[in-house]
């Protein structure tokens, strides 16, 4: 079996994937949306590529074994296709909901999660800094007296 890397293909790959990871870090759900199609297309046509070469259909006793081609990534790029679609539907029923709600498809930040790493953590855990640094630093900050404020 002989193997060749297309350099060209390999680019096209690492820009789409690196398009579509750049697109998924954003906070539109539009962009989301979009970085997921990308990334779909990156994932069917690495796939593709794995294949190899177009060769013979499968078919047992009608060519020899050498120039049969492997069904495999062909069932697992359509197998990506779906899961995409599927994605795809599922985000852009997100983006609209958001949409008809809140007036943008911005995803915001959690105040939940703010307040929990504001939080000072337990007494014995590993932080960093000594002992003595941790103790002398005061507990209540300007940012938890903002979060209790939010609370009342």
């Amino acid at each position: 079996m002989n193997i060749t890397i297309n350099l060209s293909m390999a680019l096209v790959l690492a820009v789409l994937y690196s398009v579509g990871f750049y697109l998924l870090m954003q906070r539109s759900l539009m962009r989301i949306l979009i970085g997921i199609v990308v990334l779909g297309h990156g994932a069917n046509l690495l796939l593709q590529l794995a294949g190899g070469a177009p060769a013979r259909a499968p078919v047992l006793d009608a060519v020899p074994p050498q120039e049969i081609s492997d069904p495999l990534p062909q069932a697992l790029a359509l197998t990506a296709i779906v899961i995409t679609f599927a994605l795809t539907t599922y985000l852009l029923a997100l983006g609209y909901r958001s949409w008809v709600l809140v007036g943008h498809d911005e995803v915001q930040d959690d105040v939940e999660d703010r307040r929990i790493a504001a939080r000072r953590g337990p007494d014995g855990a590993m932080e960093e800094g000594t002992a003595e640094e941790t103790e002398a630093a005061p507990e209540d900050t300007a940012d938890s007296h903002e979060l209790e404020e939010g609370r009342r």
